[in-house]
């Protein structure tokens, strides 16, 4: 059974950072491309982020190309999002999904970051 498992989230002033971090379990992570989509309220779907089985290739969307960094610990099956320079439009709820940009096929339950002060 796949699962995903997103933990790290929560209250941070903008200009802060936090790490979000996803357990997963269930399929070989090293062989799979791994991403991170986020929901803000009132709002659709938004890709973040992929890495590619080939960890050093990963993409970015525009909105936190230079303030986020995603990668993988294969050892551990996690996968991570470091999150700089945290901006009030970065609040939404965080989600890790198997899969690369939009074409996913698990997601996990996700995880709420509000950058407020």
């Amino acid at each position: 059974e796949v699962q995903l498992v997103e933990s790290g989230g929560g209250l941070v002033q903008p200009g802060g950072s936090l790490r979000l971090s996803c357990a997963a379990s269930g399929f070989t992570f090293s062989l799979s491309a791994m991403s991170w989509v986020r929901q803000a309220p009132g709002k659709g779907l938004e890709w973040v982020s992929t890495i590619y089985p080939i960890r050093s290739k990963t993409a970015y969307a525009d909105s936190v190309k230079g303030r986020f960094t995603i990668s993988t610990d294969n050892a551990k099956n996690t996968l991570y999002l470091q999150m700089n320079s945290l901006k009030s439009d970065d609040t939404a709820v965080y989600y890790c999904t198997k899969g690369w940009n939009n074409n996913y096929d698990y997601r996990g339950q996700g995880t709420q970051v509000t950058v407020s002060s």
